[in-house]
């Protein structure tokens, strides 16, 4: 060592005497002479122990550095020159005090003021996790943010822990010697350059493969690399699809087709459907009007059944073309999805996309008929099949039913509905009264079977006539009295002789029998008015 040789200033001096000029101990003695503390300096390794390495600069004494600011005692060996930063000259035992860390954070602060400036990319190793987020290794401890580790999505820190990525600087903070990174914002970067190129290279009808990111109900979004393009449901096949997951799951990898792109907006419309031919070009050939079609019924509506007559082709039965007589208030009353029907075809237009089927059409017509067999003014027997606030319908025959109107029941009576007269299930006979063979309706008629009573009754009841009847229904507005067979006079509310505030429920009971006056007689809407006043 020098010190066993220089014992002090005055020996240093006469040394120095004997130096030539560029030796080593030339550059030794200018070391020795020009060391201040805080500086980095050169040494070399001279010795290592178990826990240190012995580190020469050159002066009196030795430092020590704890084999942990290297990594272990692997890397590092005797004769290794290394920059340190000289804390102190002298410690407690004599020694200098020295670090290898601090040399290189302040060599690595310096290298990043002189080479980067805020906006700057530069490479770093994520080295471990504190609170709020990562700290990185970018020559210096750069501090990454969780919230700027990932473009969206749950953050999982321990994926960049022991990566070299490539980080952005969005602050630097010199006072404090703080350096805050971005990883999102790389992340966003190379997107956008991603999603640029793959727009340069995009092309209508090209033909490119891509992974599915995300399922909605209106269809799902492909990411092509860097950019995301829809492909629309109605894109997906030719047939009839209810939801894209019956043909997509995430993550799966599809080639599509390139409908259409806009470089402006960056969004891209995409095809599924497209890669193979439209089965509909030659539907007009091969399902001609008037042909005979077979088909599985794939979806019931209201106003029809859907049926799949082969892969991407599908036919209507609207409802009104299932029966020709059977009145059906939904196709599930005749259809069932999965059926194998029969139907014919009635239309096809191929730029639309439809085929009219008929399924009535395959039996015949039994209205074609229907004059011959019921002619009007015959008289017809039948059960009443269904009751409606407008009337009764008549089974004429397993195919064909008559409409009885309620204003045709009683050519006097007033009847609000006809199950005041009638019964589901009854046998009737009735009158025919027309025959509507284009819309298929027979009319009927009860009332028709009896001569028309109401001219007779006109002239036995003239105006001021004084009757007795019986109470048959009392309104809001009065009470009706029958005084002779199917015949009602209305007693209004301002003819009876009670007070005017009077509770007619409370005060009359259906089946009283009452005296009153015709007022009234209008042979038109064969009505008859009566009053109690002066009775």
């Amino acid at each position: 060592m020098l010190e066993n040789n220089i014992e002090d200033k005055e020996d240093l001096e006469g040394a120095q005497d004997g130096i030539e000029p560029g030796s080593f101990e030339e550059a030794y003695y200018q070391s020795i002479k020009n060391l201040k503390e805080g500086e980095i300096i050169k040494g070399k390794v001279i010795a290592i122990s178990k826990r240190d390495a012995v580190i020469d600069i050159g002066y009196k004494s030795e430092g020590l550095i704890p084999l942990e600011e290297f990594g272990g005692s692997e890397n590092v060996k005797v004769g290794d020159e290394i920059d340190v930063l000289l804390e102190s000259v002298e410690d407690e035992n004599g020694m200098v005090v020295l670090s290898k860390n601090k040399a290189e954070k302040i060599a690595g602060w310096e290298r990043i003021l002189n080479n980067y400036n805020e906006s700057d990319v530069i490479k770093g190793k994520a080295i471990r996790k504190v609170k709020g987020g990562v700290m990185v290794d970018i020559g210096v401890e750069a501090f990454l943010p969780a919230s700027q580790s990932t473009l969206r999505g749950p953050i999982d820190l321990n994926n960049l822990l022991g990566k070299e990525l490539d980080y952005k600087i969005i602050k630097i903070n010199k006072p404090r010697k703080n350096i805050v990174v971005s990883r999102k914002e790389v992340l966003a970067q190379e997107r956008a350059q991603q999603k640029l190129k793959t727009l340069e290279e995009l092309e209508k009808d090209q033909m490119r493969k891509g992974v599915v990111k995300n399922i909605t109900d209106f269809g799902a979004f492909i990411s092509l690399g860097g950019i995301d393009g829809l492909l629309h449901i109605t894109d997906m096949s030719w047939g009839r699809i209810s939801h894209p997951s019956e043909v997509l799951a995430v993550g799966d990898e599809v080639e599509v087709v390139i409908l259409d792109f806009d470089k402006e907006n960056m969004k891209v419309s995409l095809g599924l459907k497209q890669k193979t031919p439209n089965p509909w070009k030659e539907v007009e050939s091969k399902y001609p009007v008037g042909s005979n079609v077979k088909g599985k019924v794939v979806n019931l509506v209201p106003y029809g059944a859907f049926i799949e007559l082969e892969k991407g082709i599908e036919g209507l039965i609207h409802i009104s073309e299932i029966s020709w007589t059977k009145r059906i208030n939904h196709p599930s009353e005749v259809l069932a999805i999965g059926d194998i029907v029969e139907a014919l075809v009635l239309s096809t237009d191929m730029s639309s996309q439809k085929i009219s089927l008929g399924l009535k059409q395959l039996e015949a017509n039994p209205w074609l008929d229907a004059p011959v067999k019921y002619p009007e003014g015959s008289h017809i027997k039948g059960k009443i099949k269904n009751l409606t606030d407008y009337g009764a319908f008549v089974e004429l025959d397993e195919n064909i039913d008559g409409l009885i109107h309620v204003s045709d029941i009683s050519w006097t009576k007033k009847i609000s509905h006809p199950s005041e007269v009638l019964k589901k299930g009854q046998k009737i006979e009735a009158i025919i009264l027309s025959v509507d063979q284009e819309n298929m309706k027979i009319a009927l008629g009860i009332k028709q079977l009896t001569e028309d009573p109401w001219p007779k009754y006109a002239e036995n009841y003239p105006v001021n006539t004084v009757i007795e009847g019986v109470i048959t229904k009392i309104a809001s507005f009065g009470i009706f009295i029958e005084f002779a067979k199917d015949l009602d006079g209305l007693i209004h509310i301002s003819e009876l002789s009670d007070e005017p505030s009077v509770n007619l429920e409370e005060k009359y009971k259906i089946g009283d029998k009452v005296r009153a006056k015709i007022v009234k007689v209008d042979n038109e809407t064969r009505k008859i008015g009566l009053s109690m006043k002066g009775i």
